[in-house]
């Protein structure tokens, strides 16, 4: 029989996968298609795009102060250069600045509170699973002639990644956090989670900059048309995921955050 606790622990199980899965699916499809304009060949893109939406995926599930922090400073930081630089939207300018000021935001941070090396773990744990979907996704797109949509790449990508995470997360945490400097966790990992914030408003804002060519203009255009669709496919994937590691006995509640 379902108790009232059970119940409670499943729907917050769902709910918490599902976002989880929303985000890294919108955030993958946005940086793989980045990438790919930028010239990077496909299983570059697929690999890159996983490791990194994997990490900061990981940061906000584990470590959330920490996240918050980076994407607060990463927001400021990427304003303030906008309006600096009268909207001439570089990536590699805009980046940088938000990931600087995410990492003075993050050793703020860490001289505030109690030091504490489980978020960079954490986040090298999505690392880790990030680098092991993309490989297996891009073994199965090789072997699989037919093109995949965004959707479909997203609920496959975030499925892969998160039962990697969960089934690595305790042995993978317990050893880096034997040797991870406790007072580097909190700026690397605010640093990320900024520079990633950089290159979403350069995405978001590179189709109003009138000093990009109308070539670069159009590919940001097909990159934000893909983005609902890999947040659909990543709600889907994390949501199916999230049951399916419950019902294994891989419980939300037992869950550790810093």
């Amino acid at each position: 029989m379902l108790t009232r606790d059970r119940f409670t622990a499943v729907v917050t199980t769902f709910f918490v996968w599902s976002l989880a899965g929303a985000l890294f699916g919108g955030l993958f499809i946005g940086l793989y298609q980045v990438l790919l304009v930028l010239d990077l060949s496909g299983w570059q893109s697929l690999i890159l795009g996983s490791v990194a939406a994997a990490m900061t995926t990981a940061a906000f599930y584990s470590a959330m102060p920490v996240a918050l922090v980076g994407a607060t400073a990463g927001v400021l930081a990427s304003i303030g250069y906008l309006l600096a630089s009268g909207h001439r939207v570089e990536l590699p300018v805009i980046t940088a600045t938000a990931a600087g000021a995410g990492l003075v935001a993050g050793s703020f941070f860490s001289w505030m509170v109690r030091r504490n090396a489980r978020p960079l773990a954490e986040t090298l744990t999505g690392l880790l699973a990030g680098l092991g979907a993309g490989v297996i996704l891009s073994g199965v797109l090789f072997l699989y002639a037919q093109p995949v949509g965004p959707l479909v790449m997203a609920a496959g990508v975030v499925a892969l990644v998160g039962a990697l995470f969960q089934l690595n997360e305790h042995w993978m945490v317990k050893t880096c956090q034997g040797w991870l400097p406790d007072g580097l966790a909190a700026p690397v990992v605010a640093a990320l989670i900024a520079g990633v914030v950089g290159a979403s408003i350069w995405i978001m804002g590179g189709t109003t900059a009138g000093t990009l060519d109308i070539e670069t203009q159009n590919a940001i255009d097909r990159v934000l048309s893909n983005v609902p669709a890999g947040f659909m496919g990543g709600l889907l994937g994390g949501a199916v995921t999230g049951m399916v590691l419950e019902v294994l006995g891989f419980r939300i509640e037992n869950h550790e955050t810093v």
